[in-house]
Parts: C-alpha cells; sequence; structure tokens
C-alpha cells in the first residue's frame, strides 16, 4: 500500500514513516524544507514537496496514494484558532482528493473532554459538541464518510520518549520561567500516555485495518496522576514543587491553565482487541525521569 503521510518529519511522523516502510509499506511523506525531504528520503520514503497552508499539495498526495495518514499540526500556541483552522481546512482538502474513493483517510485527534472527570473514555464516547476546544479534527474527518470516504481517528495521549512529551514539553517552560513546578490541587487528575513507537505502530494496524467511522485509542497508560508528573519533573529539573489552588492557574499555567487540571483517564481496550495492539514501550514517568534536559 502506498501511503501519504502529513506531519512525515515529525515527532510521531518519522516513527510512523519508518513503521509502514518496514512492514513493506510505500510512503509518500509532505516535507516542507530541504532538510525534511532528505530525512525522509534517507529512510527510503519518496517526497512530497508542500506544507500544511498548501492544500493543493495535500490534494497531490492524497491523489496519488492509496491511503493518507494526517500526523501534521501547526504547534503555535500563541496562535491556537489560526492553528485549528488550518487543520480544518487541510482535512477538507485531503477529502476533496478522496472523495468517491473508499480509500482509508486516518486522522489524528485527542482525548479531551470525551468523557466526565472520574469516567473512562473509551472508544466509543463522542465528543460533546457544546465542548469548548476550537480543533475540529475528528469531527471534520468523520464528516467526510458521507463523501465514500474510509474516515477514521486515532486519540493521542500524551505521546512521549525522554526528549518530547506531549503537552508536558511547553510545561516544563512553564515550571522553568516560573521556577518552580506545580500541579492544580491534590495533583489527583489523570493523564493518559504512550510511548511514541508504540504509537507509530498503532497508525499502521490502523491504516493497515481500513475501519470506516473508528475512534483509536492510543493509550498504553490509562492515566498518570499529574502529581507524580510534576513531582518526577521537580527532582529532574531541579526545582521545588507545589501545590497550587485552581483560581491561580490561569496566572501560573497561562495558556496551558484549563489542561493542568484536566482529567482525560482513558482506555484503549477495544482498540487493543481489534487491532491487537500491544504498548511494549516505556512509561511517562520512566521517560520522564530520564528526561533529556537541554544546558
Amino acid at each position: 500500500m502506498r501511503v501519504f503521510v502529513t506531519g512525515a518529519t515529525g515527532f510521531i511522523g518519522m516513527p510512523t514513516v519508518r513503521e509502514l516502510i518496514a512492514a513493506g509499506h510505500e510512503v509518500l511523506g509532505l516535507a516542507r524544507s530541504d532538510e525534511g525531504a532528505q530525512s525522509l528520503a534517507a529512510i527510503g520514503a519518496e517526497v512530497q514537496h508542500g506544507a500544511l497552508e498548501d492544500l493543493d499539495s495535500l490534494q497531490k498526495g492524497a491523489a496519488a496514494s492509496d491511503a493518507v495518514i494526517h500526523l501534521a499540526f501547526i504547534h503555535d500556541w500563541s496562535n491556537f484558532l489560526a492553528s485549528c483552522e488550518t487543520d480544518r481546512r487541510a482535512i477538507e482538502a485531503i477529502g476533496s482528493a478522496l472523495a468517491g474513493s473508499n480509500k482509508p483517510f486516518l486522522a489524528t485527534g485527542g482525548l479531551a473532554g470525551l468523557a466526565p472527570p472520574g469516567q473512562v473514555a473509551t472508544e466509543k464516547d463522542v465528543i460533546p459538541s457544546d465542548f469548548p476546544f476550537p480543533r475540529v479534527s475528528e469531527q471534520t474527518t468523520l464528516a467526510l464518510i458521507s463523501q465514500g470516504i474510509c474516515a477514521s481517528v486515532v486519540r493521542l495521549p500524551q505521546v512521549h520518549d525522554r526528549a518530547k512529551q506531549g503537552l508536558i514539553t511547553p510545561l516544563i517552560e512553564t515550571f522553568r520561567q516560573n521556577g518552580t513546578c506545580a500541579y492544580v490541587g491534590d495533583g489527583s487528575n489523570l493523564w493518559p500516555a504512550a510511548h511514541v513507537l508504540d504509537v507509530a505502530r498503532l497508525y499502521r494496524l490502523a491504516i493497515e485495518k481500513g475501519a470506516t467511522g473508528t475512534a483509536w485509542h492510543a493509550v498504553a497508560e490509562e492515566g498518570v496522576a499529574m502529581r507524580d508528573i510534576v513531582e518526577t519533573l521537580g527532582r529532574r529539573l531541579d526545582l521545588p514543587v507545589r501545590s497550587i489552588l485552581p483560581d491561580e492557574a490561569p496566572t501560573f499555567f497561562g495558556r496551558f491553565a484549563m489542561f493542568a487540571g484536566f482529567d482525560m483517564r482513558a482506555s484503549s481496550a477495544l482498540t487493543r482487541q481489534t487491532l491487537g495492539w500491544e504498548p511494549t514501550g516505556p512509561g511517562l514517568i520512566a521517560d520522564l525521569a530520564q528526561l533529556e534536559v537541554a544546558g
């Protein structure tokens, strides 16, 4: 199968490309820069020059492939609304190239807001229509099913290795700026997690499955307590750790305040059963304990 991968040079993208090639698939990877193109070529992928904002390049890549994995996202937290709108347009552009083909299209979503605090989100849960979050990648992707596309989505937790850890990576910068690490309340809110190599394998299994209308959960650990995360970071960064009140969170965490106290516990039981996916990578705390700390 020839798979077009957006975000192919990214943190999750490169391991996914390697996983696909190792399994015998051909990969056409989207690359913005010459450096990115060279990195893809070096591991055996073909290159589609372009960018997420270049809808023509997305349509050409999708039309020239048997399946599409959409991993790209502009992680500009200072202009998150614009990033979400770019993502929505990109998904619709890919959809226009795949319409009527019944080709598999696997996009990327998240786990926030799927279940009330204290409950475990499952693959069957649907994002509430009134959930106040501007990224609508899942909703946009699944709407393409009516156009004759085999669309599904992977919901990501905190994806990690020793260098990057999802939303925790920008939180580390916040902790350094504040000179202290903090969690909200008693820090009992839970964040699900998975190692990046396990996530890459799930993308490969899901695109091979080619299911329609399915949400796959890339969850290795159902929920890691925020207090454990923050205390581990405090030791690794050599910073003090404290609890803060919920009304202090906006000042301390800034634009990440809404996530800091989020409880996002999630199960991957159905994903594992259906795809035979068994995560084997290190846990989140293990990677944070050996965090690659920049000087």
